[in-house]
Parts: C-alpha cells; sequence; structure tokens
C-alpha cells in the first residue's frame, strides 16, 4: 500500500511515526510520503515538507501568512495527484488538512482521519467537511466518538496514543544521570515547557523566567523543542538562572517535582508522567478575544476535558502573570497540593484505557483499506 500522511505539528510527528510502525508490521510492502517531521522521516517516510515550515499560530498570524498557506495547499494537492496514494491519512492540523481532505475526496482518494480536529470545542458546522470528505474518523478522546456518531460520522476510538508514546521512551536516565549530563545543580526540578512553536515560546518563556528568583532553592529548566537551535532559546534566556535541554522532555519531567506547561498536548505528556503542573497561555489578544467568542468548552487543557473538571490549574491571558503564577507553584510544591492533582490524574488514566493505541488504530485502517466494500 501507498500512504500519504499530513501531520503539521510536532505532536502529530510524534503519533505519525508510532502509526507508520504498526502498519509495517501489518504491511511489509508499505510506502509512505509525508508531510511531518523527524521522527516520520526516520521511520521510513520521504518528507516533503517539514512541520516546522508549516507552524502558524492565531488568527492574525494565519491571515499575514495567508499567501505562504495556499501555495502550501496547491503543491500539496499537485504532490498527492502525482503519488496517487492508496490512503491519504491526515493528523490533526485542521486548518490545513480539512481543506486537502476535500481535494483529496473529490479525486477518488479514500481518506481517513487519525486524532480528530477540537471540532467539539469550535467550528462544530465542519463535520459537515468531515461526512462528506472522510471515510474512517480515529479518534484519541473518549468523548470524540459519540460526539461524531451524533452527527452522522464512522468514528473508532482506539485509545490515546500518548500511552504508547510514553511507554516506548520510559528508559529514562535516573536522576543523578540526568543532572550530571546537562550539567545541572542537585536541586529539585521545575519543568519550563514553553511550547515548540517560536511566536509562543517568545509569548510565553518570558513570563515562565520571572519566577525563578521566588524560588531559590530549585533548578528550572527548559524542555527545548530539538527542531529549533538553542540560540534561538539563548537569546530568549538572557542572565536567567536556567537550565536547557533538548529532546529529553520526558527525561526532564520523570526527574522533576512540578512543571510550567503550555496549553496543548505536553498538559496530558505532563499528567501521565505524574508531574503536577499549572497550564499556562497567553496569545495575541485580539486573536484571543475572536476565539473566546467561537470555542465552546469549559477548560483549555487536554487534562481538564478528560476529566470533565478542574484538575490542574489553568491561568490564561491576564492571569499568565508572575504573581500568580509564583502563587500557585507554591501549592504546587506542598503536599497537599500534589495529592489533589496526583488523584486527578489517575481518573484521567482510567479514562484512556490501555496502551497499544498505534497498533489498534493501524490494524483498524489495514482492515477497511483491504476490505473496499467497507465504508
Amino acid at each position: 500500500m501507498k500512504y500519504y500522511i499530513i501531520a503539521g505539528e510536532a505532536s502529530g510527528d510524534l503519533h505519525a511515526s508510532n502509526l507508520m510502525r504498526e502498519l509495517k508490521a501489518l504491511d511489509p510492502h508499505a510506502l509512505f510520503r509525508c508531510w511531518g517531521g523527524d521522527l516520520m522521516q526516520k521511520e521510513g517516510a520521504v518528507l516533503v515538507r517539514h512541520f516546522r515550515d508549516l507552524a502558524f499560530m492565531g488568527f492574525l498570524e494565519v491571515v499575514s501568512h495567508l499567501p505562504r498557506i495556499i501555495g502550501n495547499l496547491k503543491f500539496c494537492e499537485k504532490d498527492i495527484l502525482w503519488y496517487h496514494p492508496d490512503v491519504l491519512i491526515l493528523v490533526d492540523y485542521p486548518g490545513f488538512n480539512l481543506r486537502i481532505a476535500g481535494f483529496a475526496a473529490s479525486k477518488g482518494i479514500r481518506v481517513f482521519y487519525y486524532i480528530s480536529p477540537q471540532l467539539w470545542a469550535w467550528k462544530s458546522s465542519r463535520v459537515k467537511t468531515i461526512r462528506r470528505s472522510v471515510e474512517h474518523m480515529f479518534v484519541i478522546l473518549p468523548f470524540e466518538q459519540e460526539f461524531y456518531r451524533k452527527h452522522g460520522v464512522d468514528a473508532d476510538f482506539p485509545g490515546h496514543p500518548l500511552l504508547d508514546a510514553i511507554h516506548e521512551r520510559m528508559k529514562l536516565k535516573n536522576r543523578v544521570s540526568f543532572l550530571a549530563e546537562n550539567k545541572l545543580p542537585d536541586k529539585p526540578l521545575i519543568a519550563l515547557l514553553p511550547g515548540s512553536r517560536k511566536m509562543e515560546i517568545k509569548s510565553m518563556l518570558s513570563v515562565m523566567l520571572e519566577v525563578i528568583p521566588s524560588f531559590p532553592d530549585h533548578q528550572f529548566v527548559i524542555a527545548a523543542a530539538p527542531s529549533l537551535p538553542s540560540g534561538f532559546y539563548l537569546s530568549l534566556i538572557g542572565n536567567a538562572r536556567v537550565g536547557l535541554v533538548s529532546g529529553q522532555t520526558y527525561d526532564l519531567l520523570s526527574n522533576s517535582v512540578a512543571a510550567l506547561v503550555t496549553s496543548g498536548t505536553a498538559t496530558l505528556e505532563t499528567a501521565l508522567m505524574n508531574v503536577p503542573q499549572i497550564v499556562c497561555y497567553k496569545g495575541n489578544p485580539l486573536s484571543f478575544e475572536i476565539a473566546k467568542r467561537i470555542v465552546k468548552v469549559d477548560f483549555i487543557s487536554l487534562v481538564n476535558l478528560i476529566a470533565g473538571r478542574l484538575v490542574v490549574k489553568e491561568l490564561i491571558q491576564k492571569d499568565f502573570n508572575t504573581g500568580r503564577l509564583v502563587f500557585e507553584l507554591n501549592g504546587l510544591l506542598q503536599p497537599e497540593g500534589r495529592k489533589e492533582i496526583l488523584d486527578g490524574y489517575r481518573q484521567v488514566k482510567e479514562m484512556l484505557g490501555g496502551g497499544g493505541a498505534s497498533a489498534r488504530a493501524a490494524l483498524k485502517m489495514t482492515q477497511y483499506l483491504s476490505d473496499k466494500s467497507v465504508k
């Protein structure tokens, strides 16, 4: 089978690479062409575009890069027609992928969607596009399956692939090795996860760094995105007393007592590794005001959305400031605060089910592909 896969972010690259590995186990003759990242390329895909060249956040930012986005769409359409895959697998990244889904379906190419866009949070009208263009949805949050079925869309829930990703990477360095390798002082670690895109990192990291003087007995360490050069981070850090590691996020989290995390997939990763956290978000004010009038959910973090209640504190826009961060982080470091969050994490893990999500998704896909009568 010939597979064409599009993932526009670091998390999509991770989950798509695990899916590819499982597809290869079931389909030894599998060929992959993709838009994604280094992990997908390592699994043997021909990499057409890297996700670092695709990521734009916020309404205004998207508008300012519109010519480039349109150019990417046109190029992708031509590339898909040239490759003529047996199936197009789209991984989240809705602004781009939903347009490509409609194009591919109009050309008679089968379309699977792995990791649903958060249509249940906003733009639920886009379900019509999915119902028209996508043959099968493979969702990773338990409530998404019912959402799609209510809208007449076939959806499978194989589980959340983060459980697999974390299991794969659980050969972690112990505290002594981690500190020694990264030349860090022997103090309790607090992880800073400011995101993976340049724009959001610039916005988030400056505020995160301001809390450091209030915690002299702790060592703060930034989890750098591997796709970005260290010089980019060093230009933002200045003289701040902070460490920097790249490609070691799970090692950092496994040895941390707490974390400040930019809203996104990293919030769930942090929860699955049992690290108490504060979820942070600050975007362009106008973009945020527009989004606030469209989004239909009570929380921004996946942890709270899955639990259906406030498990981790969310500091958004004006609330994301030095004073609030210091106050909430102090509470997080107390035994009572830690216990309350860990109890909530246990509930979230139960709702996500066990491991093996990537293998179950791959099996379902190959079954649907082998039976061309199944739609």
